[in-house]
């Protein structure tokens, strides 16, 4: 299944005991669990914070009741707020996993890059008054392409077994008035993908030279790079997986006209 969501009024994605705040995936499975008329448990391919929104997220889970794709759909979607849409629904062979069968993840990150940001966006990009030289940024982010020890862009919460990573492809670019950062590996470290925005920023403002990025990369030291960037400018744009597994091919659902896929 295939879920789109505002991230704005959820605690994240993954459902907590005694959270006062909703959670992605208990108000899914609520709805699935209406659905199927008995309690349904999911698994997602990659979880988001409070805040991160999801384009097109994948989950599994089983289906104990034989419930059509089309019953699935429609059914959720009827039980769901308007923050949370099932875009698809697909039988998948039993060793299809959401996240451990996931080939890569690919985020996206929008800054709007104004002296004044548009009320409209509130909640949906993050924002930077100065102007960001996009094209620096790009240049700066290259260095991150491959396999890598990502440490200096890593929380210390983070739970991961190791902090080694592939990115497979980056790119920042401006269109209009927004900076854009498009970003795919096979893996990402807890806020990962924000740490490397805070700091691509300093170079977009000036503030550090193009070779900084690959300076922090191979020092490993968190504490040397820039701020954590917001949460409401990120979104988990889309997974692959190996074609036998026949998904239906991505079909975006942006939030914002701002090209480029």
């Amino acid at each position: 299944m295939c879920v789109s969501y505002h991230g704005g009024e959820f605690c994240g994605w993954q459902a907590q005991p005694h959270l006062p705040v909703a959670t992605v995936q208990k108000t899914l499975e609520q709805a699935l669990s209406k659905v199927a008329a008995t309690p349904i448990s999911t698994h997602c391919a990659g979880r988001t914070d409070t805040g991160v929104h999801g384009v097109a997220q994948v989950v599994h889970f089983d289906d104990p009741v034989g419930r059509s794709q089309k019953a699935w759909v429609m059914g959720c979607n009827s039980n769901l707020p308007s923050t949370v849409r099932v875009l698809w629904a697909k039988s998948v062979p039993s060793d299809f996993h959401a996240r451990f069968s996931a080939v890569s993840r690919h985020y996206r990150y929008v800054i709007s890059n104004s002296a004044i940001q548009s009320p409209h966006h509130a909640g949906l990009v993050s924002h930077c008054r100065k102007p960001l030289d996009a094209q620096a940024m790009h240049d700066a982010s290259q260095a991150l392409l491959g396999e890598h020890d990502f440490s200096a862009f890593r929380a210390a919460q983070c739970q991961a077994t190791h902090p080694i990573r592939e990115i497979l492809g980056v790119r920042v670019k401006r269109v209009e008035n927004f900076v854009i950062l498009d970003i795919e590996a096979n893996a990402f470290l807890y806020h990962m993908v924000r740490n490397l925005v805070g700091s691509l920023q300093m170079v977009g403002l000036g503030l550090r030279s193009r070779e900084w990025i690959a300076e922090l990369l191979s020092g490993k030291d968190r504490t040397l790079g820039g701020d954590t960037a917001g949460p409401s400018g990120l979104y988990l744009q889309s997974i692959t997986y190996p074609e036998r597994f026949g998904l239906p091919v991505h079909q975006a659902l942006n939030s914002l006209p701002l090209g480029g896929g």
